[in-house]
């Protein structure tokens, strides 16, 4: 979809007075989605899933493009303390079972805030993984939500051609290596044998947190 295509969609479901959000992980990448829709309505929500993991550069650059492109930004924590984030033996979930602590930091509570809108804008693009390729640009998500997927059939080359057009900032840690960036205990730098989300959650047998399979309706 290109950007008029986008923006018709956009203002068709506000027409019809559904209650639009997106969420950002704030990486390069995800910046394209965020530019788009402070060029159509600067109002519609932005989450930041701050699961108190992120690296440092993470959450300055997002307090950093907020300003620039005049966003929403909304803060979405877990309401499950860090302290009872542990297995039997007392470690951090994320060393254990990532798939929970996922599900703790990320899947849990942008569920609820499923249950207050109607049409989650979501970024992800069908050349990200197998999961994503399978996706549809609207389908319908939990609580009778809908996930609109405008970047779905872009690819990288379009999101740089978009970068580079629009002059739009790099995150601080691309130049040292990091291509997809999560959390800072669950991302390593990408090797050049590796996929993009093969960085995430490495040596874990994952490449998905859980949005984007458990928050989709069957």
């Amino acid at each position: 979809m290109n950007f008029e295509d986008i923006k018709t969609r956009i203002e068709a479901y506000q027409a019809d007075g559904k209650k639009l959000f997106t969420t950002s992980s704030f990486q390069s990448h995800s910046l394209v989605l965020l530019h788009i829709l402070s060029r159509i309505d600067k109002n519609i929500p932005v989450y930041f899933i701050n699961t108190g993991f992120h690296f440092p550069e993470t959450v300055s650059f997002r307090d950093y493009i907020g300003e620039q492109f005049g966003l929403n930004i909304v803060d979405l924590k877990s309401d499950v303390p860090k302290f009872m984030q542990r297995d039997s033996e007392g470690r951090l979930l994320f060393t254990s079972d990532p798939d929970h602590c996922c599900y703790l930091n990320k899947t849990q509570p942008t569920d609820a805030i499923l249950m207050a809108h109607d049409v989650w804008i979501n970024g992800v693009r069908a050349d990200q993984s197998a999961v994503r390729a399978a996706m549809k640009v609207e389908q319908p998500a939990r609580h009778g939500c809908v996930r609109f997927h405008p970047m779905l059939d872009w690819n990288a080359k379009m999101i740089w051609q978009y970068q580079k057009e629009h002059k739009l900032p790099k995150h601080p840690l691309e130049e040292k290596g990091y291509v997809s960036i999560g959390c800072e205990p669950c991302t390593r730098k990408l090797d050049p044998e590796m996929q993009e989300r093969e960085a995430r959650w490495f040596g874990m047998n994952k490449v998905e947190c859980g949005l984007h399979t458990d928050l989709i309706s069957k």
